[in-house]
């Protein structure tokens, strides 16, 4: 039986406050990314972002008032109807640069590849809280690993390799804190590396070439290679400060594509130069840290698990996100969180910041 809880009453409003912190440096660098686009058909992407931020603050409202535990408590159920959503984008979803990943219901399209981290999340917490005298066994480590390759292979259909692979550190981190035996886990790391050769021969010529172009970008530096090579052009460029709001070069001139969601950091480090982009990791740092103690702060095991796997989310995103602008990481196509344009990633970010404050709000009391 899971404990009773009891409302502590306390807040982490530096959470928050970091959350807008960065989402409002985001309305920025998205305004000046697509400020082309703006002057050439009016679209203004930064208001669309706006919205999306009301939105996603509304759903954290929400899920903060609903709470974790009863979230937990229909885990199965949401990922279960992510699954199926899943399943109907590749049959009636909506194509964009060559991927099926949205499904549009009339002016609104959301990606449930997005949301299918956090239900993947919900039901990996119930899981493992219902099981966790049992998770040494071996045994007890088939179900989590079914319930992650299910997702993974449908997103990589679409495809969409990164945020497939985002589900690798999430199930083995939540593991560990389960209390998952470390050689277990290696094991199975150990076999999944063992068949990675053979996924080279699903992927898409284009993640080939990315994959390739990591190894050498100047091998073909007008076609896979040629955004990496843009994107260290533009962060370099930038100096110590930058060279100004809308006043980058390999921005404001289309040199770099994606620069307003995946390469966003990229234009940081040419408007706002070194200092800015120290500040945005420094930012991201703190949010980490908070996620991290929330985590470790609370004594429920549904809590715990649900929190640690919220802060590898993010983690990743950022570690990933940054080290393939900078051209230290293939490019797998993982947003930026809470800076890329993107209303799906957005709302799903927020929720995730509702959960990490319901966690800390409720907490085990003995």
């Amino acid at each position: 039986m899971r404990p009773n809880l009891r409302l502590k009453g306390e807040y982490d409003y530096g959470l928050m406050l970091i959350a807008a912190a960065i989402i409002t440096m985001g309305l920025f660098v998205i305004y000046s990314a697509a400020y082309q686009k703006y002057i050439l058909s009016g679209a203004n992407l930064s208001l669309r972002q706006l919205n999306s931020a009301m939105i996603g603050i509304a759903v954290a409202v929400i899920l903060f008032r609903i709470g974790y535990q009863r979230m937990i408590d229909f885990g199965y159920h949401l990922f279960a109807i992510n699954i199926v959503l899943l399943v109907l984008v590749l049959v009636i979803g909506d194509v964009r640069y060559g991927a099926r990943r949205w499904i549009e219901i009339g002016s609104f399209a959301f990606q449930p590849s997005e949301f299918a981290k956090i239900t993947f999340v919900f039901a990996l917490a119930k899981y493992l809280g219902d099981n966790r005298d049992e998770i040494q066994n071996p045994r007890a480590l088939i179900i989590p690993l079914a319930m992650a390759v299910v997702p993974m292979l449908l997103i990589f259909k679409e495809p969409d390799l990164g945020t497939a692979l985002i589900f690798v550190p999430i199930l083995f981190t939540m593991l560990l804190i389960a209390g998952a035996r470390l050689k277990h886990i290696l094991i199975i790391l150990g076999a999944g590396l063992v068949m990675a050769p053979f996924v080279w021969l699903f992927l898409k010529d284009y993640q080939r070439a990315r994959l390739l172009v990591f190894l050498n970008p100047n091998a073909d530096p007008l076609g896979a290679g040629y955004t990496i090579i843009q994107s260290k052009i533009a962060i370099g460029s930038g100096g110590l400060f930058g060279k100004g709001w809308l006043a980058g070069t390999q921005n404001q001139l289309n040199f770099l594509p994606e620069r307003h969601t995946d390469f966003i950091f990229s234009v940081v480090g040419e408007e706002w130069g070194f200092i800015g982009g120290a500040i945005l990791l420094w930012l991201y740092y703190r949010f980490i840290e908070k996620g991290t103690i929330i985590a470790q702060t609370t004594s429920d095991i549904y809590g715990k698990t649900l929190a640690y796997g919220i802060v590898t989310i993010f983690a990743v995103h950022i570690i990933v996100n940054i080290g393939m602008v900078c051209g230290l990481m293939p490019v797998v196509g993982l947003p930026l969180p809470f800076m890329s344009y993107g209303g799906s990633f957005l709302i799903m970010s927020l929720a995730c910041v509702g959960l990490l404050e319901n966690i800390k709000h409720k907490r085990t009391v003995f």
